[in-house]
């Protein structure tokens, strides 16, 4: 089954050339385009794509609030698209359910490595760049002391204790695999642990997980 996709920049250029490369690929079908974030938003009402690639600056509607809609109304995967390496509402989006962000100036390969990852339910970011955004969103918004090693906040009192500690680990920015080390268990543990932290706490991906993490303390910014 084809992974389907909505592609939505002001800049034509841009639009269809994202469109030509993920068309391209034998799994992927782009089944619309969008020129701003208002028609981005009746695509994915219309066409239940599982994958937005949403440019943050858009008009009409600007490509935060479209994501807002989107991530509240669907459960398509949205992607923000900047020209900036750390752009400001690249944050915003994060809040909003966006599962990260790719520079317009992506290289071929790695705009279709982006697209299945993100499919697949993963985060389109790195687990040290996780980190480092999600560390300096939050540091800005709020300071909480830290849960450290003592009992979990109450908004995680639904989990059990390994996968509190997986999901602590997540939030310093350690992979799967290096979770599966500290831990002492497989791979395949640590994703049903992953899975399990997400259902749960009723997050959308990896990114929403780290936030969460911030947010109820359990970690705080700057943290070993």
């Amino acid at each position: 089954m084809s992974i389907r996709v909505v592609v939505a920049d002001d800049q034509e250029l841009v639009r269809a050339g994202f469109g030509m490369i993920l068309d391209a690929q034998d799994d992927i079908e782009v089944v619309a385009e969008a020129a701003d974030g208002q028609e981005a938003v009746s695509a994915v009402r219309r066409h239940r794509p599982d994958v937005l690639l949403l440019d943050i600056r858009m008009p009409v509607m600007d490509g935060l609030e479209a994501a807002r809609l989107v991530c509240a109304e669907s459960v398509c995967k949205v992607v923000m698209l900047t020209t900036f390496d750390l752009d400001e509402y690249v944050y915003e989006a994060l809040y909003a359910g966006a599962s990260g962000f790719l520079l317009k100036d992506v290289r071929r390969d790695d705009l279709v490595h982006a697209v299945r990852v993100v499919a697949a339910g993963e985060s389109l970011l790195a687990p040290t760049v996780t980190r480092r955004l999600v560390a300096d969103l939050v540091k800005r918004r709020r300071e909480q002391p830290a849960a450290a090693d003592g009992p979990p906040p109450p908004r995680l009192g639904v989990l059990t204790a390994r996968e509190v500690e997986t999901l602590r680990l997540l939030a310093r920015g350690l992979s799967n695999a290096e979770i599966a080390r500290t831990l002492v268990v497989s791979e395949h543990t640590v994703k049903t642990h992953v899975s399990n932290v997400l259902s749960k706490l009723g997050l959308r991906d990896r990114v929403q997980a780290v936030i969460c993490a911030y947010e109820t303390g359990l970690v705080t910014p700057g943290a070993p």
